[in-house]
């Protein structure tokens, strides 16, 4: 009996002595506190608008057009034109007026200048690898880079019109 009852008093003194006596670490994880945002994120974040929507009427862009003056009034002919090649050759990448694979270019003259949407059109790779608004547009939308598909200033030129009508 005596042995029975070392045996039982050592086995409680080792599960007393491994049950107590340490201090829990609180391990870093996940936390379900929220923080409030500061002023300078909020500040910020409002700041930075996609490049789809950041307005740069300065910025000509890299290519063959360098000055582009648009008359007051709408070319009613050059954007049928425009919107005949838009339909054939531009849909399948754009709508005129949301964001479809590419940005929608309703409004686009509010935010760029003529000489920025030609440029873009006619010489995409080069604006992509130059020009630092292209190049966020780009990175906007998944990278989906815009094809040379209108190549004469003409034909951007039309485009413009039409953009100008949406």
């Amino acid at each position: 009996m005596k042995t029975s009852s070392k045996i039982l008093t050592t086995v409680l003194i080792t599960a007393l002595i491994g049950c107590g006596g340490k201090e829990e670490k609180k391990k870093s994880g996940f936390s379900y506190e929220t923080h409030t945002p500061s002023e300078a994120s909020v500040t910020k974040e409002s700041e930075t608008a996609p490049a789809s929507q950041t307005i740069d009427l300065s910025n000509k862009g890299i290519g063959p057009v360098t000055a582009l003056e648009l008359n007051g009034s709408i070319d009613a002919n050059l954007a049928k034109q425009g919107e005949n090649l838009f339909k054939r050759t531009c849909t399948a990448c754009h709508r005129p007026n949301k964001k479809f694979i590419g940005p929608a270019p309703k409004d686009i003259l509010s935010r760029r200048t003529p000489e920025w949407v030609m440029n873009f059109i006619l010489n995409p790779h080069n604006m992509v690898k130059e020009d630092p608004l292209a190049k966020a547009l780009l990175e906007e939308y998944n990278g989906s880079p815009m094809p040379v598909q209108i190549t004469s200033e003409d034909e951007a030129r039309a485009l413009l019109e039409y953009f100008r009508t949406l």
